[in-house]
Protein backbone atom coordinates (compact mmCIF):
# COMPACT_ATOMS: atom_id res chain seq x y z
CA UNK A 1 0.00 0.00 0.00
CA UNK A 2 1.61 3.43 -1.36
CA UNK A 3 0.14 6.31 0.55
CA UNK A 4 -0.70 9.30 -1.53
CA UNK A 5 0.45 12.79 -0.83
CA UNK A 6 -2.44 13.91 1.42
CA UNK A 7 -2.36 10.64 3.68
CA UNK A 8 -2.29 11.10 7.08
CA UNK A 9 -2.24 8.01 8.75
CA UNK A 10 -0.78 5.22 7.22
CA UNK A 11 -1.05 1.66 9.22
CA UNK A 12 1.09 -1.19 7.40
CA UNK A 13 0.85 -5.07 8.60
CA UNK A 14 -0.28 -4.41 12.06
CA UNK A 15 -0.50 -7.00 14.09
CA UNK A 16 -1.24 -7.10 18.00
CA UNK A 17 -1.44 -9.81 20.70
CA UNK A 18 -1.77 -10.34 24.23
CA UNK A 19 -0.15 -13.03 25.36
CA UNK A 20 -1.42 -15.94 22.77
CA UNK A 21 -4.20 -13.88 21.92
CA UNK A 22 -3.75 -12.78 18.42
CA UNK A 23 -6.27 -9.10 18.07
CA UNK A 24 -4.74 -8.19 15.12
CA UNK A 25 -3.83 -9.68 12.33
CA UNK A 26 -2.00 -8.04 10.17
CA UNK A 27 -3.87 -4.78 9.12
CA UNK A 28 -3.80 -2.07 6.36
CA UNK A 29 -5.65 0.59 6.33
CA UNK A 30 -4.74 4.71 6.16
CA UNK A 31 -6.61 7.81 6.62
CA UNK A 32 -6.58 11.02 4.44
CA UNK A 33 -6.55 14.64 5.33
CA UNK A 34 -10.27 15.56 5.55
CA UNK A 35 -11.53 12.21 5.63
CA UNK A 36 -13.94 10.82 7.87
CA UNK A 37 -13.38 7.06 7.91
CA UNK A 38 -15.43 4.67 9.60
CA UNK A 39 -13.72 1.06 11.33
CA UNK A 40 -16.77 -1.04 12.28
CA UNK A 41 -16.95 -4.56 13.10
CA UNK A 42 -18.69 -7.18 15.76
CA UNK A 43 -17.45 -7.25 19.78
CA UNK A 44 -14.05 -8.78 19.73
CA UNK A 45 -12.99 -7.94 16.35
CA UNK A 46 -10.21 -5.67 17.18
CA UNK A 47 -11.52 -2.45 16.77
CA UNK A 48 -10.14 -1.03 20.24
CA UNK A 49 -7.49 -2.55 20.16
CA UNK A 50 -6.18 -1.46 16.74
CA UNK A 51 -7.27 2.45 18.18
CA UNK A 52 -5.16 1.79 21.55
CA UNK A 53 -2.62 0.77 19.50
CA UNK A 54 -2.73 3.94 17.00
CA UNK A 55 -2.31 6.07 20.07
CA UNK A 56 0.85 4.16 21.97
CA UNK A 57 -1.47 2.71 24.51
CA UNK A 58 -0.68 -0.79 22.94
CA UNK A 59 2.57 -1.76 21.34
CA UNK A 60 2.51 -3.75 18.15
CA UNK A 61 3.31 -7.04 17.77
CA UNK A 62 4.75 -6.01 13.93
CA UNK A 63 4.02 -3.94 11.39
CA UNK A 64 4.22 -0.04 10.87
CA UNK A 65 2.34 3.03 11.88
CA UNK A 66 2.77 6.37 10.12
CA UNK A 67 1.37 9.78 10.83
CA UNK A 68 2.20 12.07 8.62
CA UNK A 69 4.91 10.05 7.00
CA UNK A 70 6.57 9.77 10.40
CA UNK A 71 7.00 6.67 12.14
CA UNK A 72 4.98 6.51 15.24
CA UNK A 73 7.63 4.23 17.49
CA UNK A 74 9.42 6.74 18.56
CA UNK A 75 6.82 9.03 20.04
CA UNK A 76 6.15 8.37 23.94
CA UNK A 77 2.45 7.53 24.31
CA UNK A 78 1.80 10.82 26.24
CA UNK A 79 3.15 13.24 23.63
CA UNK A 80 0.58 11.95 20.81
CA UNK A 81 -1.47 14.77 21.82
CA UNK A 82 1.22 17.23 21.21
CA UNK A 83 1.38 15.69 17.82
CA UNK A 84 -1.67 15.78 16.79
CA UNK A 85 -2.98 12.49 17.15
CA UNK A 86 -6.14 12.37 19.98
CA UNK A 87 -8.75 9.98 20.85
CA UNK A 88 -12.06 10.18 22.26
CA UNK A 89 -11.90 6.66 24.26
CA UNK A 90 -14.84 4.50 25.19
CA UNK A 91 -16.46 5.32 28.52
CA UNK A 92 -15.65 8.67 27.70
CA UNK A 93 -12.98 8.58 30.22
CA UNK A 94 -13.92 12.15 31.85
CA UNK A 95 -12.27 13.30 35.37
CA UNK A 96 -15.43 13.38 37.11
CA UNK A 97 -14.47 15.54 40.39
CA UNK A 98 -13.22 18.48 37.95
CA UNK A 99 -15.85 20.91 36.43
CA UNK A 100 -16.77 20.92 32.76
CA UNK A 101 -14.45 24.00 31.97
CA UNK A 102 -11.71 22.08 33.61
CA UNK A 103 -12.04 18.89 31.39
CA UNK A 104 -12.86 20.87 28.30
CA UNK A 105 -9.44 22.76 29.29
CA UNK A 106 -7.02 19.39 29.81
CA UNK A 107 -7.64 18.93 26.28
CA UNK A 108 -5.42 22.01 25.92
CA UNK A 109 -2.47 21.59 28.59
CA UNK A 110 0.29 21.55 26.21
CA UNK A 111 -0.87 25.05 24.78
CA UNK A 112 -0.06 28.56 25.49
CA UNK A 113 -1.70 30.29 23.43
CA UNK A 114 -4.19 31.67 25.33
CA UNK A 115 -6.53 33.77 23.01
CA UNK A 116 -7.21 31.17 20.29
CA UNK A 117 -7.63 28.75 23.44
CA UNK A 118 -10.16 31.44 24.84
CA UNK A 119 -12.19 30.98 21.09
CA UNK A 120 -11.96 27.32 20.44
CA UNK A 121 -13.46 26.80 23.73
CA UNK A 122 -16.56 29.34 22.87
CA UNK A 123 -16.49 27.26 19.75
CA UNK A 124 -16.60 24.05 21.74
CA UNK A 125 -19.44 25.80 23.86
CA UNK A 126 -21.29 26.82 20.08
CA UNK A 127 -21.54 22.91 19.60
CA UNK A 128 -22.38 21.84 22.89
CA UNK A 129 -24.66 24.29 23.79
CA UNK A 130 -25.76 21.73 26.93
CA UNK A 131 -22.00 21.92 27.99
CA UNK A 132 -22.00 25.16 28.20
CA UNK A 133 -24.83 25.52 30.38
CA UNK A 134 -23.18 23.17 32.95
CA UNK A 135 -19.78 24.60 32.68
CA UNK A 136 -19.53 24.74 36.28
CA UNK A 137 -20.67 21.60 37.03
CA UNK A 138 -19.02 18.96 38.35
CA UNK A 139 -18.59 16.64 35.05
CA UNK A 140 -19.11 13.46 37.09
CA UNK A 141 -22.26 14.51 37.75
CA UNK A 142 -23.52 14.73 34.22
CA UNK A 143 -25.42 12.28 32.20
CA UNK A 144 -23.38 9.92 30.13
CA UNK A 145 -24.89 11.87 26.69
CA UNK A 146 -23.78 15.53 28.32
CA UNK A 147 -20.32 13.26 29.26
CA UNK A 148 -19.88 12.03 25.74
CA UNK A 149 -19.96 15.73 24.76
CA UNK A 150 -17.38 17.28 27.32
CA UNK A 151 -15.01 14.15 26.25
CA UNK A 152 -15.68 15.46 22.54
CA UNK A 153 -15.60 19.00 23.51
CA UNK A 154 -11.99 18.59 25.05
CA UNK A 155 -10.77 16.41 22.10
CA UNK A 156 -11.32 19.30 19.91
CA UNK A 157 -9.47 21.78 22.55
CA UNK A 158 -6.23 19.88 21.77
CA UNK A 159 -6.54 20.78 17.95
CA UNK A 160 -6.52 17.41 16.70
CA UNK A 161 -4.85 16.84 13.63
CA UNK A 162 -6.58 13.01 13.61
CA UNK A 163 -9.33 12.41 15.78
CA UNK A 164 -10.23 8.41 16.81
CA UNK A 165 -13.79 8.12 18.06
CA UNK A 166 -14.04 4.69 19.63
CA UNK A 167 -17.88 4.17 20.16
CA UNK A 168 -19.24 7.85 20.75
CA UNK A 169 -23.16 6.29 20.50
CA UNK A 170 -22.68 3.35 23.28
CA UNK A 171 -24.71 3.65 25.89
CA UNK A 172 -26.88 6.24 24.81
CA UNK A 173 -30.44 6.88 24.21
CA UNK A 174 -30.93 7.17 19.82
CA UNK A 175 -31.69 10.86 20.20
CA UNK A 176 -28.53 11.51 21.87
CA UNK A 177 -27.20 9.72 19.21
CA UNK A 178 -28.75 11.44 16.33
CA UNK A 179 -27.39 14.33 18.27
CA UNK A 180 -24.13 13.13 18.48
CA UNK A 181 -23.58 12.59 14.80
CA UNK A 182 -24.89 15.10 13.72
CA UNK A 183 -22.05 17.33 15.54
CA UNK A 184 -19.46 14.55 14.38
CA UNK A 185 -20.24 15.46 10.77
CA UNK A 186 -20.07 19.33 11.30
CA UNK A 187 -16.71 18.71 12.82
CA UNK A 188 -15.45 16.74 9.83
CA UNK A 189 -17.14 19.71 7.48
CA UNK A 190 -14.60 21.87 9.38
CA UNK A 191 -11.84 19.90 7.95
CA UNK A 192 -10.84 17.88 11.39
CA UNK A 193 -10.12 14.64 10.01
CA UNK A 194 -11.56 11.32 11.72
CA UNK A 195 -10.95 7.52 12.31
CA UNK A 196 -14.28 6.98 13.63
CA UNK A 197 -14.96 3.03 15.53
CA UNK A 198 -18.84 2.40 15.80
CA UNK A 199 -20.97 -0.89 16.57
CA UNK A 200 -24.01 0.76 14.71
CA UNK A 201 -22.50 0.06 11.46
CA UNK A 202 -25.26 1.72 9.09
CA UNK A 203 -24.99 5.02 11.42
CA UNK A 204 -21.26 5.26 11.14
CA UNK A 205 -20.94 4.22 7.39
CA UNK A 206 -24.06 6.99 6.17
CA UNK A 207 -21.36 10.04 8.18
CA UNK A 208 -18.63 8.33 6.77
CA UNK A 209 -16.42 8.58 3.52
CA UNK A 210 -14.70 5.60 3.59
CA UNK A 211 -15.03 2.46 6.17
CA UNK A 212 -13.43 -0.32 6.79
CA UNK A 213 -14.76 -3.73 7.88
CA UNK A 214 -12.97 -5.94 10.68
CA UNK A 215 -13.81 -9.58 11.36
CA UNK A 216 -11.65 -11.58 14.15
CA UNK A 217 -8.66 -8.93 14.02
CA UNK A 218 -8.46 -9.10 10.12
CA UNK A 219 -9.98 -6.18 7.60
CA UNK A 220 -12.31 -8.36 5.17
CA UNK A 221 -13.79 -5.55 3.44
CA UNK A 222 -12.84 -1.79 2.54
CA UNK A 223 -14.66 0.54 -0.18
CA UNK A 224 -16.36 3.81 -0.11
CA UNK A 225 -19.17 3.81 2.59
CA UNK A 226 -22.06 4.35 0.25
CA UNK A 227 -20.65 0.88 -1.62
CA UNK A 228 -20.13 -0.54 1.95
CA UNK A 229 -23.57 -0.05 2.49
CA UNK A 230 -24.93 -1.50 -0.91
CA UNK A 231 -22.42 -4.68 -0.31
CA UNK A 232 -24.74 -7.70 0.48
CA UNK A 233 -22.67 -9.24 3.01
CA UNK A 234 -21.46 -6.40 4.73
CA UNK A 235 -25.83 -5.41 5.49
CA UNK A 236 -26.43 -9.27 6.07
CA UNK A 237 -23.67 -9.15 8.71
CA UNK A 238 -24.08 -5.41 10.44
CA UNK A 239 -26.54 -3.69 8.63
CA UNK A 240 -29.66 -6.10 9.62
CA UNK A 241 -30.83 -6.31 6.39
Amino acid sequence: MTASANTLLQVKDLKVAYGGIHAVKGINLEVKEGELVALIGANGAGKTTTLKTLMGMVKPAAGEILFKNQSTAKIEAHDYVRHGLVMVPEGRGIFGRLTVEENLLMGAYWRDDKAQMANDLERVYQLFPRVKERYKQLAGTLSGGEQQMVAMGRALMSRPKLLLLDEPSMGLAPIIVQKIFEIIRMVAAEGVTMLLVEQNAKLALQTANRGYVMESGKVTFSDDAAALLANEKVQQAYLGE
